[in-house]
C-alpha cells in the first residue's frame, strides 16, 4: 500500500510532465466551468479562499509553516490511526488548490502573455548591448597603447625637472650657508687681536642662522658644508664661553649692560632658556651648599680658627673641652659668612630677572622674560628663595636636633641669630627696592625665612622664662611661707629682667615676646608673694606696736612696689604695646603689694572713724564764755590727734621712710593709700560736723578749733592737705560757712566747695527741733546713718531731706501756723539749686 505522500505525489498536476503552457490550453478549452466544479465539490468557496481554509483547518495549516516537514507529518498522520481519512483529505485538497490555480492562470492570460512578449525585446536589447560593450573595449584598448609612451616620457622628464629644482636649491642654500660663514669668520678674525672687541651678539646670530638653515634644509652631508660645520659649532662653543664670562661678570658687578649683552647672545643662539635654568640651577646650589658649611661642625673644627685640639669634634656636635669658645666663635662666624653669600645669590638673581623683565629683542620687539617662563611659572627670585628656605629650615632643625652645642648657642645667642636673619632681609629688600621692579623676597618669604629659626626663639623664650621662674622660686620657696626675701634677692631679679629686656631691646618684635615671658614670671612672683601675706588680727591691730606678722607684710609691700616702679620705669621708653603686654603682670604685683597692708590701713581708717564718731558725744550747743575760752581742742579729737600720731610713728614711720616722696611726684602704694585716707577722715569729719545739732556760738568757736586742730593733725602725719584737693577745700569752707549769718547762706560763695549733703545737714543745725534732720526722724544712730550716706548718691539723700521739710511743713499747717522757719525756704532753695550741680568733692 502506497503511503499517502506518495499518493499525493502522484496525483499532483504538478508532477505531470506537460509543461504549464500546455496545461492553460487544456483548461480553456474545458467546457465545465472552473466554479461549477468548485461549487461542486465545496459550496462555500465561491465566497472564501481556500487558503482562508487551510490557514484554520489543524491539518492544513501545518502546510503554510516556514518550518513544514514532509517526514514529521507523515509519522504523525500514521500514528494517528486513520492514515486513509487523512489521505483522502489530501486528495481533496489538492484537488481545490489545481482548480483555484487553474482559475487564476486563466483570469491573467493576458497579462502573461505580454510579459511573455516584454521578455523577448529584453533579451533583443541585451544582446545590443553587449556588442557595443565590446566594441569600447576595443576603443580602450587602442587608446591605451597610444597614450601609454607620452604618459612614460612626460613622467620621466617631470623626475628629471623635480631633481634640478631640488639640486638648485640645494645649492642656493649652501651658497647662503658659506656666505654666513665667511661672515661669521670675518666677525671672528677681526676681533682675534681684540677680543673684547666682538660682538658676541651679532655673531650668536649669524651661528643660529648657519645651524637653523642647514638644519631646515638637510645640508648636512654636503663635503663644504660639513667642514664648515665642525668650525662654526667649534665657534659656538667660543661665543657660550664668553657670553658666560660676560653674563657672569654683569651678575658679580650688578652690571645692566653686560648682562644684558649675555643674555642677548644666548637669545640668539636660541639657548636663553636653558641658560636661565643652568643659572637658577647653579645660584640654588650655591645658596644650599654655602648653608650647610655654615653648620657643619666637621667644617668648623677643621678651619684654622676652630681647631679643637686632638680630639676635634665629639660624635654629639660637641667640642672637646677647652674648644667651645673658638668653635662658638667659628660658627658665627661661618654664620656671617652664610648670610652674606645669601644676599649675594639673592640680589644677583634679582638682577637676572630685572634685566629680563626690561629687555627686548631688537628685531621681534620679545620681553626676554616672556621666552625663560610661561604663564603661572614662578620668578626665578622666588624659585631660588624657596630652595634657600627649604635648605636653611632643614638646617636649622638638624642643628637643633643633633647637635647640643649648635643649639645651646643659637637658644642662648638666639637675639644675635635673629639679627642676622632680619639684617639679612632687610639688606636684600633694600638694594632690590627698585621702584616698578618687584622685590627679590616677599613679606611671605620674609615670614618663612623667620620661621625657619623659631625652633631656636622658642627655645630661647622657654630658657628665658626658665631662668627667671627659678630665680622666683629660690627667693620665694613654695614650701617656707614665713621667710621674706631681702632687698637683694629683689634687686637681683629686677636685673635679671633688666638684663633680659636689654638683650632684645634693639628688636620690637623680640622685646615683645620677652615681655610676655617676663609677664609670666611677674605673675608667679605676685602669687608667690601673696602666699607669704600674713593675715589675722595680729596683721590688722593698730592699737599697740607694729606685731612681726604687720613688718613682714611692709617689707612684701615695698619689694613688690620696688619692682612695680623699677621695672614700669623700664618700660618707659619702650613703644606703648610694650606697657600694654606687662600692664596685666603689673597690675597683678600692684594688687598684690596693696592686699598686704590694705587690711591695715582700712583698720586704721576704721580707728579714725570711730574718733570722729564721737563728736556727736560732745555737747556743741552749750553757751557761756568759759566753753568759749577753752583753747583745749576736744577730747574726740584729741584721741584723734593720738591715733594718727601712733600709726604714724609705729607704721607709716616704716611704710613712709620720706614726707618728701610725695612732694617729689612719686605716688607709692602707700602714698596713695595714706592720700586715700587722708581725704576721708576729711570728708567724714566735715559730713559728721555737719550732723552736729544743736550748735552754739560757743560750740562753733569750738568746732572751729577741732577742724584747725584736724587739719594740724592730718597735714603733719598723714598727706600734705594742701595736695588733697576737694575734701581739703571743702574743710577749709567749712570753718566760715559755720559763722555766716542764716540770710547770706544762699549767696555765699562757699558753697561751691561743698558737697550739698554737708549744706542742708548743717542747716538743721539753724532750725527749730520740730524739724527733724533723717538721722532723728529715721531713729538712726549717726553710724548707721553714715553708712546709708556712703552708699546714696546725693538724689537721693536729697529725698531724704525733703522728706522732713514736708513732715515739717505739715505739722505747721497742722498747727495753723502762718509762717515758717527762715531755714525752711532756705533749704528747698538750698536743696532743689544745690543738686543740679554737684561739686568735685568725692567719697573716699
Amino acid at each position: 500500500m502506497a503511503s499517502p505522500a506518495t499518493q499525493l505525489q502522484r496525483s499532483s498536476p504538478l508532477s505531470s510532465a506537460s509543461s504549464p503552457l500546455q496545461r492553460l490550453s487544456t483548461f480553456k478549452n474545458s467546457t465545465t466551468p472552473i466554479s461549477a466544479t468548485a461549487s461542486s465539490t465545496t459550496p462555500h468557496t465561491t465566497t472564501t479562499s481556500p487558503l482562508d481554509s487551510f490557514a484554520s483547518d489543524p491539518i492544513f495549516s501545518a502546510f503554510l509553516s516556514p518550518s513544514f516537514s514532509s517526514t514529521s507529518f507523515s509519522s504523525a498522520a500514521l500514528s494517528s490511526g486513520s492514515p486513509a481519512s487523512t489521505a483522502e483529505k489530501l486528495h481533496h485538497a489538492i484537488r481545490l488548490l489545481e482548480n483555484q490555480l487553474r482559475s487564476e492562470v486563466l483570469s491573467r492570460h493576458n497579462e502573461l502573455l505580454s510579459q511573455l512578449s516584454s521578455l523577448k525585446h529584453a533579451e533583443h536589447a541585451l544582446s545590443t548591448v553587449r556588442s557595443g560593450v565590446s566594441s569600447l573595449q576595443s576603443s580602450v584598448r587602442r587608446v591605451r597603447s597610444e597614450l601609454s609612451d607620452p604618459h612614460r616620457a612626460i613622467a620621466t622628464k617631470t623626475l628629471q625637472l623635480s631633481n634640478l629644482h631640488r639640486t638648485a636649491e640645494f645649492l642656493q642654500h649652501t651658497i647662503r650657508a658659506l656666505r654666513l660663514s665667511k661672515k661669521l669668520r670675518d666677525l671672528m678674525a677681526a676681533s682675534s687681536d681684540e677680543p673684547e672687541k666682538l660682538d658676541l651678539a651679532k655673531a650668536a646670530q649669524l651661528h643660529c642662522e648657519i645651524l637653523s638653515l642647514c638644519s631646515e634644509y638637510e645640508l648636512a652631508g654636503i663635503d663644504v658644508i660639513d667642514e664648515e660645520l665642525k668650525w662654526v659649532n667649534e665657534t659656538g662653543e667660543r661665543l657660550r664661553s664668553e657670553a658666560m664670562k660676560v653674563l657672569e661678570r654683569g651678575l658679580e658687578g650688578l652690571n645692566q649692560a653686560e648682562v644684558g649683552t649675555g643674555l642677548q647672545v644666548f637669545y640668539n643662539l636660541g639657548e636663553l632658556r636653558v641658560t636661565v635654568e643652568q643659572l637658577i640651577n647653579k645660584y640654588k646650589g650655591m645658596g644650599v651648599k654655602s648653608v650647610n658649611v655654615a653648620l657643619d661642625m666637621k667644617a668648623i673644627s677643621g678651619s684654622p680658627g676652630g681647631g679643637f685640639g686632638p680630639g676635634g669634634i665629639r660624635g654629639s656636635g660637641t667640642p672637646q673641652i677647652g674648644g667651645g669658645a673658638k668653635a662658638k666663635e667659628a660658627l658665627w662666624q661661618r654664620m656671617g659668612n652664610c648670610m652674606d653669600q645669601l644676599h649675594s645669590i639673592m640680589v644677583a638673581v634679582w638682577h637676572l630677572q630685572r634685566v629680563l623683565s626690561k629687555k627686548r629683542d631688537p628685531f621681534t620687539h620679545v620681553f626676554l622674560l616672556d621666552e625663560v617662563i610661561q604663564e603661572g611659572d614662578p620668578m626665578p627670585t622666588d624659585r631660588v628663595w624657596e630652595a634657600l628656605i627649604k635648605a636653611f629650615a632643614s638646617q636649622m632643625k638638624s642643628a637643633f636636633t643633633a647637635s647640643s652645642f649648635v643649639k645651646e648657642i643659637f637658644t642662648m645667642g638666639y637675639p644675635k641669630l635673629y639679627s642676622m636673619v632680619e639684617n639679612l632681609l632687610e639688606r636684600i629688600s633694600r638694594d632690590t627696592d627698585v621702584k616698578g621692579v618687584l622685590s627679590a623676597i616677599s613679606s611671605e618669604g620674609k615670614d618663612q625665612m623667620v620661621a625657619a629659626v623659631e625652633i631656636f626663639q622658642n627655645s630661647f623664650l622657654a630658657l628665658c622664662l626658665s631662668r627667671l621662674s627659678d630665680l622666683v622660686n629660690n627667693v620665694f620657696p613654695v614650701s617656707n611661707r614665713g621667710s621674706v626675701p631681702s632687698k637683694e634677692h629683689i634687686s637681683r631679679i629686677i636685673l635679671r629682667i633688666q638684663e633680659e629686656i636689654e638683650a632684645v631691646q634693639l628688636d620690637a618684635r623680640l622685646t615683645l615676646l620677652v615681655l610676655r615671658e617676663i609677664g609670666k614670671v611677674l605673675l608667679l612672683l605676685a602669687e608667690r608673694a601673696e602666699y607669704q601675706i600674713s593675715t589675722g588680727h595680729e596683721a590688722r591691730q593698730v592699737s599697740g606696736p607694729a606685731t612681726p606678722a604687720q613688718l613682714k607684710n611692709f617689707m612684701l609691700c615695698q619689694h613688690l612696689q620696688e619692682v612695680h616702679t623699677r621695672i614700669s620705669s623700664m618700660i618707659a621708653g619702650l613703644p606703648t604695646i610694650a606697657a600694654d603686654v606687662l600692664s596685666p603682670s603689673l597690675g597683678a604685683i600692684y594688687g598684690v603689694a596693696c592686699d598686704s597692708v590694705t587690711s591695715l590701713f582700712q583698720a586704721m581708717l576704721d580707728r579714725l572713724e570711730s574718733c570722729i564718731l564721737q563728736i556727736h558725744d560732745q555737747n556743741f550747743g552749750v553757751l557761756g564764755m568759759d566753753a568759749a575760752m577753752d583753747n583745749n581742742a576736744s577730747p574726740y579729737m584729741e584721741e584723734l590727734q593720738k591715733s594718727i600720731l601712733h600709726f604714724r610713728s609705729e607704721f607709716l614711720s616704716r611704710l613712709l621712710p620720706s614726707t618728701k616722696t610725695s612732694a617729689a611726684g612719686v605716688e607709692t602704694i602707700c602714698t596713695r593709700l595714706v592720700r586715700s585716707m587722708a581725704s576721708r577722715v576729711l570728708v567724714f569729719f566735715i559730713r559728721h560736723a555737719s550732723l552736729v545739732r544743736p550748735l552754739s556760738e560757743s560750740g562753733k568757736l569750738r568746732m572751729a578749733r577741732d577742724m584747725a586742730e584736724l587739719e594740724l593733725a592730718v597735714g603733719q602725719n598723714l598727706f600734705p592737705v594742701e595736695q588733697l584737693g576737694a575734701p581739703y577745700r571743702a574743710l577749709r569752707a567749712f570753718r566760715p560757712l559755720i559763722f555766716l549769718e542764716t540770710s547770706q547762706l544762699a549767696s555765699s560763695p562757699l558753697l561751691q566747695d561743698l558737697p550739698p549733703n554737708v549744706i542742708l545737714h548743717h542747716l538743721y543745725s539753724r532750725a527749730p527741733e520740730e524739724l527733724q534732720s533723717p538721722l532723728q526722724r529715721n531713729k538712726l544712730t549717726p553710724l548707721q546713718y553714715s553708712l546709708w550716706l556712703d552708699s546714696q548718691g546725693e538724689d537721693q539723700i536729697w529725698r531724704g531731706v525733703k522728706a522732713t521739710l514736708d513732715d515739717y511743713a505739715a505739722n505747721v499747717r497742722v498747727r495753723g501756723d502762718k509762717e515758717f522757719s527762715p531755714v525752711y525756704p532756705l533749704m528747698l532753695q538750698l536743696g532743689s539749686s544745690l543738686t543740679e550741680k554737684i561739686p568735685g568733692i568725692t567719697k573716699a
